[in-house]
C-alpha cells in the first residue's frame, strides 16, 4: 500500500470506524483512542495490507482492539466505562434511534458487533466470519439471534408506549 493509498483510506474509513467503535464503547474518547491505534497498525503493516483489503482490515484490527480494550477494563474492575446492560427506565417516546441503541445494548457483544458490522457497514457473512474468527454458521446462528432479541426488545417497547 502506497503513502497516498493510506491516506486515502484515513479519509474514507476513519469516520466508519469511529462510528463503529462508539457504537460499541459509548465513549468517544476510548473510540477516538481505538481508531488512531488501528490506523497506526495499517501503517506499520502496510506494506503487508492490499489497498483493496483495507476495510476489511480496518474493522477486524478495530474489533480485536476494542476486544483487548473491554478485557483490560474487566481485569481492572473499572467497569464504569461499560454501557449498562439493564436500564429499562423509559420516561416519555424515545426515538427510533434511541430505542434501537438501548436494544443494542442489551444484546451480547458479539451480537452487537456482528449486526453493526453486517447492518451497518454492509459486510457479508463470509467477511464478519474472518473478522470475527468465527465460523460461517456460528456468525448465522449469532446474526439471527441477536435480530429476535432486539426485535423482542423493540416489541416490548412498542407496547409499553
Amino acid at each position: 500500500m502506497t503513502t497516498k493509498e493510506y491516506n486515502t483510506c484515513v479519509n474514507q474509513l476513519s469516520d466508519d470506524v469511529y462510528r463503529f467503535l462508539l457504537k460499541q464503547l459509548s465513549n468517544e474518547m476510548e473510540a477516538q483512542d481505538i481508531v488512531q491505534n488501528t490506523f497506526e497498525k495499517l501503517w506499520m503493516n502496510r506494506e503487508e495490507v492490499v489497498f483493496e483489503k483495507a476495510k476489511s482490515y480496518l474493522f477486524t484490527v478495530a474489533y480485536r482492539n476494542m476486544i483487548d480494550f473491554t478485557r483490560r477494563q474487566k481485569f481492572r474492575g473499572s467497569n464504569e466505562n461499560l454501557p449498562e446492560k439493564g436500564d429499562n427506565s423509559f420516561q416519555g417516546q424515545f426515538e427510533t434511534r434511541e430505542i434501537l441503541n438501548k436494544g443494542l445494548d442489551q444484546l451480547s457483544e458479539i451480537q452487537k458487533t456482528l449486526i453493526l458490522l453486517r447492518d451497518y457497514e454492509g459486510y457479508n457473512y463470509e467477511e464478519l466470519a474472518d473478522m470475527t474468527e468465527l465460523t460461517l454458521s456460528q456468525v448465522k446462528v449469532y446474526l439471527y439471534r441477536g435480530r429476535k432479541k432486539l426485535q423482542e426488545y423493540i416489541r416490548q417497547m412498542d407496547q409499553a408506549v
